[in-house]
């Protein structure tokens, strides 16, 4: 048997890749939400492998007014030359399939992640110029203040909150190149190297932190009295005490001076997809802690910045004391929810 040639499999395989590069291109590769309260339903910026879709228009008249240039796709010679570059992997691809040589596998391979950072170094830099390469006679000026939306996650510019993400082109261009790194391990033999006991420790190891850093994402972000504002009614947040704030599931912090403002806000905006929610703990001072562990009492005579009447603690013991401090009752998380 012939140790250069790739498996059948790993020809299957590859022309799974060269269809998912050839479909990337009717997709679009990346999208940039942008939301506001005047903008309830948010707008979109759909960038394809040859144009730019979605609220372009929209955009490019808020652009305007904040000195950013407008979104033309004449303007960058990538919406251009991208689809040739797909059609070249795609090629490219297909002609490793033929000839079945491990080094074009490799070389492949290495070539499609030399493009995706490339790309993503494009990326960084087209949208650090359109943040910043400001007009200086634009209606609206904030000092020091830049425009750039982020590579990747959640950015706040100014009331707009922006989430930049692969989409649909974006997911196919990076199922092709997972499914390249598993056939190159596979044709490289690697995973021999990986029944090693040491190995898979530190495998293991470096596994578990890649998970730690994850679960960071779901913590709380500390709320900066007399300067950060309530999301729902717009007050000052002044009190360390009847606080809250829910993490959505694309990475946005919202904070509110009232526990009732949190689940008012909520409720309007039932779209919004939550990932974690917070409390202040009534017992000490501007510390967040998560509502579903919470231990919450109500009550007529707490006099929480909006009225809300709702207060919580870390500890079942303090909310009880507290409770007959106020007269107030307990009350579950869930309830607060409905209420």
């Amino acid at each position: 048997m012939n140790n250069s040639k790739i498996s059948t499999l790993s020809k299957g395989v590859l022309l799974l890749v060269m269809v998912l590069l050839v479909s990337s291109i009717f997709v679009p590769m990346w999208r940039i939400e942008l939301s506001a309260p005047q903008y309830p339903e948010g707008l979109v910026l759909k960038l394809h492998a040859n144009k730019i879709a979605g609220d372009v228009d929209i955009i490019n008249g808020l652009n305007h007014y904040i000195g950013m240039k407008t979104l033309h796709k004449e303007d960058f010679v990538e919406f251009t030359v991208l689809p040739y570059i797909f059609i070249f992997f795609a090629l490219f691809a297909l002609a490793t399939t033929i000839i079945a040589k491990k080094k074009a596998l490799y070389v492949l391979f290495i070539s499609l992640v030399l493009f995706g950072v490339l790309a993503a170094v494009d990326f960084y830099r087209w949208n650090y110029e359109y943040g910043h390469n400001l007009d200086p006679n634009a209606a609206i000026q904030v000092p020091g203040m830049s425009y750039q939306p982020p590579l990747i996650g959640y950015k706040q510019l100014l009331n707009f909150g922006a989430y930049s993400i692969p989409d649909i082109g974006g997911w196919l261009l990076i199922a092709s190149g997972f499914l390249l790194f598993i056939i190159v391990i596979k044709e490289s033999n690697l995973l021999q190297k990986f029944k090693k006991p040491k190995t898979a420790t530190v495998l293991l190891f470096f596994l578990s932190l890649s998970f730690l850093s994850c679960s960071n994402n779901t913590k709380a972000v500390p709320i900066k009295l007399n300067v950060d504002n309530c999301d729902f009614c717009k007050m000052s947040i002044a009190d360390g005490k009847y606080g809250a704030e829910v993490l959505t599931q694309k990475g946005r912090t919202y904070k509110f001076d009232d526990i009732m403002c949190m689940t008012n806000y909520c409720k309007e905006n039932s779209n919004t997809k939550i990932s974690s929610y917070y409390v202040h703990d009534f017992s000490q001072d501007n510390v967040l802690i998560p509502a579903s562990t919470a231990h919450f009492i109500s009550g007529s005579t707490i006099q929480s910045p909006m009225r809300g009447g709702i207060i919580a603690f870390s500890s079942e013991k303090k909310a009880k004391e507290f409770g007959i401090k106020f007269n107030a009752k307990l009350i579950t998380w869930d309830a607060i929810l409905k209420k």
